[in-house]
């Protein structure tokens, strides 16, 4: 971590508001001398910041988070220019300039999108700028977000080929148990999910303005480290500490390599809109061969959903082996099912020559 070059930091709203949900001077302002600090020593810092919509309660008027998504983007959109506005002093007051780099799931899994962004963050860090980045809540609807911040905080080091990633939360680290009870125990490192199975990781973080828990903290961790990045995960008033490489938090060890980020997105932080079932041969050539899904291995639709959206893809016996961006919707497909390429193109035209789901947009789940 001490040696890390470029480095994502993720915040949560729960470590910048103070308990009637405005944004606290004191938190954000100890963030932004760490972070500051970082950046001029030579250091490229990208940080992921919640806090948009409870930014915006006090202006609206609003004692809590509301729970509609309108109001909620409400609050974002007022919240969201207050917000940076606050970074935007800070960091100004220390020589420095932020811009604010607000993304979609389209940004990092459509193949335009993301190459596009990727050249946007590189173009800043070679300016000297920190990039402030928040999920664009004001147009994001419920089918098409990230989830929460900690995910999209993964996917944003993977886009940008970060060294290393912090989670700053209101928890100092992962416990063996929830930290309030007795002998709960601090977890140092995690080389991987298998140490995690025995572990209670139902510890939440605070209610009132924030919407993750340990549990996306857990899953932001398992989408970095199989990527091969590094991630501690630690309270907001240690982040010195652990980007110093510190003995705070807890460390999670990298466990895979880089892959395509749509990839992550898919295998970590999406939900399936519905599910195709295959025969056994369309199973062993997705898992076995790394083949395309066709129309011929199909046997049931199940669900409502379009071209491009995400779907499980499940064996005779239901079990999910795969997930993968469809390439047909939902009601187009029965009529193709158990037919040859060749067959479909001969009856009904060149479009339905492709595949059901390509190879280059599945990941095998299960084997």
């Amino acid at each position: 971590m001490a040696t890390a070059h470029r480095v994502v930091v993720k915040v949560g709203s729960s470590s910048l508001t103070t308990a009637a949900g405005g944004i606290d001077p004191d938190r954000i302002g100890a963030l932004v001398d760490t972070l500051a600090g970082l950046r001029l020593a030579g250091r490229e810092v990208v940080l992921v910041s919640s806090g948009a919509i409870a930014a915006g309660l006090s202006p609206l008027g609003l004692s809590a988070r509301p729970r509609d998504l309108a109001t909620q983007q409400a609050a974002a959109s007022v919240g969201q220019g207050l917000l940076v506005g606050r970074y935007t002093s800070l960091f100004g007051a220390r020589g420095l300039e932020v811009g604010q780099v607000l993304l979609t799931v389209d940004d990092v899994t459509r193949k335009s999108n993301y190459r596009n962004a990727y050249r946007t963050f590189g173009r800043l860090l070679e300016l000297g700028v920190v990039p402030v980045v928040n999920e664009n809540d004001t147009v994001a609807t419920q089918e098409i977000r990230f989830g929460d911040n900690d995910r999209l905080a993964a996917l944003v080091a993977h886009l940008v080929h970060a060294d290393a990633l912090v989670l700053l939360s209101d928890v100092d680290a992962l416990y063996t148990a929830n930290p309030r009870l007795p002998g709960a125990r601090r977890i140092d490192e995690v080389h991987g999910p298998d140490e995690l199975a025995a572990i209670d990781t139902s510890v939440a973080g605070s209610a009132g303005v924030g919407t993750g828990g340990m549990t996306t903290k857990i899953s932001a961790a398992g989408i970095a480290t199989s990527a091969g990045i590094p991630v501690v995960l630690a309270r907001a008033d240690q982040a010195a500490a652990a980007l110093a490489g510190d003995d705070v938090g807890t460390l999670f060890h990298p466990t895979g390599k880089r892959r395509p980020t749509r990839l992550l997105w898919l295998a970590h932080a999406t939900d399936a809109r519905g599910a195709l079932i295959l025969d056994a041969g369309a199973v062993n050539a997705l898992v076995r061969r790394k083949a395309s899904l066709l129309p011929a291995g199909v046997v049931e639709v199940r669900g409502s959903f379009s071209a491009g959206d995400p779907v499980n893809l499940c064996g005779p016996d239901g079990a999910v082996v795969a997930r993968g961006l469809v390439n047909y919707d939902a009601q187009e497909l029965p009529v193709l099912l158990g037919r040859h390429t060749a067959d479909l193109v001969a009856e009904l035209g060149e479009g339905y020559d492709r595949t059901v789901v390509h190879r280059d947009a599945l990941v095998v789940l299960a084997r």
